[in-house]
């Protein structure tokens, strides 16, 4: 079956919050509690994209995977408004910043943030340790001690709290259950 024949399959669970609006292509699952806004744009052109629980996916977002493999992005991530993501394999608990891009050359472990307007193109595979913080234009690298960290996680689950009770009321959503392909 080719690439334009391939049947587009998304499994919703129950419990995400996913606008109608939003762009699906390709074979995407979607764990419980995650969020994704209007206009966000999620491909699965070579190979599926699995992503975990209360993930929040921001507008205009693009999240892409090129390659065969499955990408799999963990759980409580955030995905700022305007970037653009290819990595295939993403951790738990990480920032990707308004604007930033991550080439599918780069997997990034746990607790890992990618600055606004950051560009992550490494030209060969690069696997970010946790912690790892990029920043600047020319990608700058530095590691962060976690501190703090037990405040960010409460902060996370307050937004997502907040989007579960704010978008239903001015956005229609699309339905999903668990397992249960949803199709165009």
């Amino acid at each position: 079956m080719s690439a334009l024949q391939r049947q587009d399959r998304f499994t919703i669970h129950s419990k995400a919050v996913v606008c109608q609006d939003v762009d699906l292509k390709g074979d995407i699952t979607i764990g419980s509690g995650t969020i994704i806004h209007p206009k966000a744009t999620i491909f699965a052109i070579a190979g599926p994209i699995v992503i975990g629980s209360n993930c929040i996916i921001e507008e205009a977002v693009i999240i892409v995977n090129r390659k065969k493999e499955t990408m799999r992005i963990g759980d409580d991530n955030i995905f700022e408004i305007g970037c653009r993501v290819e990595a295939p394999s993403i951790g738990s608990f990480n920032t990707i910043s308004t604007r930033a891009r991550v080439h599918h050359t780069a997997r990034l472990t746990s607790y890992c943030v990618i600055g606004p307007g950051s560009l992550l193109v490494p030209e060969e595979d690069e696997t970010l340790e946790e912690y790892t913080v990029v920043h600047g234009g020319n990608a700058e690298r530095r590691v962060w001690s976690g501190r703090g960290r037990i405040q960010e996680a409460d902060l996370r689950r307050k937004h997502l709290d907040y989007l579960k009770d704010m978008l239903p009321k001015f956005n229609r959503l699309r339905s999903g259950d668990v397992g249960v392909p949803v199709s165009r």
